[in-house]
């Protein structure tokens, strides 16, 4: 085959491969840019393709070796970055995370997406004070920004400045208007105010959690949230549906299994109450003998 056909299959190979990445079809990307690398291993854009391909398949530890085998050919750019920084998130490695997604607003100072993805970071890391300015600079960045709106609210929630944390939930509601689709406002005023000692309070926080499980049915926090809240109210028999319903979609959360005795116990229901009680002790003694081996962090992207 003549050099020129060669070139115009390869290239074709590579173009196949960032059309099946950008339509979804992620073993195929994967596949064709392995064979593209075989021929062309110094190909810097094939390895950050593929890198981007592998995050995509929550295969962090993978992607982190694609980016630093380009970083070998090729300097990464900020659109590199934020993928690095963003599976350094995926393996809970949230110092690391910290610095790829600073090193992507230094040269992008104006990038609302990695504001956020910042403010979660520092959140993680516990640093509530810079993961608020981060949300706020996404917010400046991105007006009517429901997840940085509402993530800001946690901040402040976190940092004990709960009016402030109210209005934000609050405003994130707002935003969604009439037909809303976001249940973490909701679920996070509703947890706020159940968390009050006025009555009045948690009783207002029903409403707030009733329209989070109209949207997130089946998330299990919503009904543990609702089963505190009623628990609280004295409502023990709505307490314990919502704690059977938030155990039906985790069986395996031991916390649930413990909530869910204590309900009964209270109920004079002493039978399934020890039930409940055995199978959190069998599950808290099944995690605290699973050990799982530390993985070996791959090395950091550099740079040349």
């Amino acid at each position: 085959m003549a050099q020129g056909a060669w070139s115009q299959s390869s290239s074709d190979q590579l173009a196949n491969a960032r059309e099946y990445a950008s339509t979804g079809r992620l073993a195929n990307a994967e596949n064709a840019l392995h064979s593209y690398i075989a021929d062309n291993p110094s190909s810097a854009e094939a390895y950050f393709l593929l890198g981007y391909v592998l995050f995509r398949e929550q295969r962090a530890k993978d992607s982190l070796a694609a980016f630093t085998e380009g970083a070998k050919y090729q300097r990464p750019g900020a659109g590199e970055f934020k993928i690095v920084a963003s599976d350094y998130v995926l393996l809970g490695a949230y110092s690391d995370a910290d610095k790829w997604f600073s090193q992507v607003i230094t040269q992008n100072p104006d990038d609302a997406e990695t504001w956020y993805l910042l403010g979660r970071t520092k959140y993680n890391e516990n640093d509530f004070s810079a993961a608020a300015t981060s949300f706020e600079r996404s917010l400046q960045l991105r007006p009517m920004h429901i997840e940085a709106e509402n993530n800001l609210g946690l901040c402040w929630k976190e940092l004990g400045q709960l009016d402030k944390a109210k209005a934000a939930f609050q405003l994130a509601i707002e935003w969604q208007g009439a037909t809303p689709a976001d249940a973490q406002p909701y679920l996070n005023l509703g947890t706020l105010l159940s968390e009050n000692t006025d009555e009045p309070a948690m009783r207002q926080s029903l409403t707030y959690l009733a329209e989070a499980e109209s949207l997130s049915p089946d998330n299990p926090k919503v009904h543990e949230t609702l089963a505190d809240a009623y628990s609280s109210l004295k409502n023990l028999p709505q307490a314990q549906r919502e704690l059977e319903k938030a155990i039906e979609l985790a069986p395996g959360t031991s916390a649930l299994h413990y909530k869910l005795g204590q309900i009964y116990r209270k109920q004079g229901m002493r039978e399934q109450a020890q039930q409940q009680f055995a199978i959190c002790e069998k599950l808290s003694s099944a995690h605290s003998s699973n050990k799982t081996p530390n993985p070996l962090e791959p090395d950091h992207p550099n740079s040349k």
